[in-house]
């Protein structure tokens, strides 16, 4: 499937100091941050690409209640060491876009508490409202956050594009199997060389 310019957005996901720094709360609890590194550039390169072609450029935020409220299982049962390192909450340095990839004025910023960018939040309004029918999709994690977004877009009949070079996962095995199935019925996988060409 073409990639097009036209009712397109790029989806940036979760670029957040917890998962690219080494004082955030991914590095904290444990998890080897730099294995997600490598998209930082990739992000960076797709981000200009569309400023320069006029895609609209929608960033979204893993960002939890300061009380964690809205937290569910991952923080309160699967990964409580998140919740006593304050991994994720509103306001904090440690949920905010990494300094590298910093939103540009008219960059549209969307908070969610899920995995999926579309569960409780107001991104499909707002591809509504742009007249977006298809989206390319980079960030981390690819098998979590990424993932889920691109399985939930597919389902919307959004014509999704997961960049392979510009998204990792903190396991380089589940970075291709969340990858191989994407491919296999939500959407395509490409390369930032194959979003430069078609936005050329």
């Amino acid at each position: 499937m073409e990639i097009k310019k036209e009712n397109t957005a790029l989806l940036v996901v979760d670029m957040q100091n917890s998962f690219t720094e080494p004082k955030g709360s991914m590095a904290a609890v444990g998890l080897p941050y730099e294995e997600l590194l490598p998209a930082v550039a990739g992000c960076r390169t797709l981000i200009d690409a569309a400023h320069t072609a006029d895609v609209p450029v929608i960033y979204t935020r893993y960002v939890f209640q300061p009380d964690y409220a809205d937290g569910g299982l991952v923080p309160d049962h699967i990964v409580p060491a998140l919740k006593e390192n304050r991994g994720l909450a509103a306001g904090s340095w440690d949920a905010e876009i990494c300094d590298e990839l910093a939103p540009a004025e008219g960059d549209i910023v969307i908070d969610k508490s899920r995995p999926s960018a579309f569960y409780g939040t107001r991104l499909e309004p707002v591809l509504t409202g742009l007249g977006v029918r298809s989206l390319v999709i980079c960030g981390v994690t690819t098998n979590i956050c990424v993932e889920t977004t691109a399985r939930d877009a597919g389902q919307r009949d959004y014509f999704t594009h997961v960049i392979s070079d510009a998204t990792a996962e903190f396991d380089k095995a589940r970075h291709e199997y969340a990858l191989n199935g994407i491919g296999f019925i939500f959407g395509w996988v490409n390369t930032i060389d194959d979003v430069l060409r078609a936005w050329a």
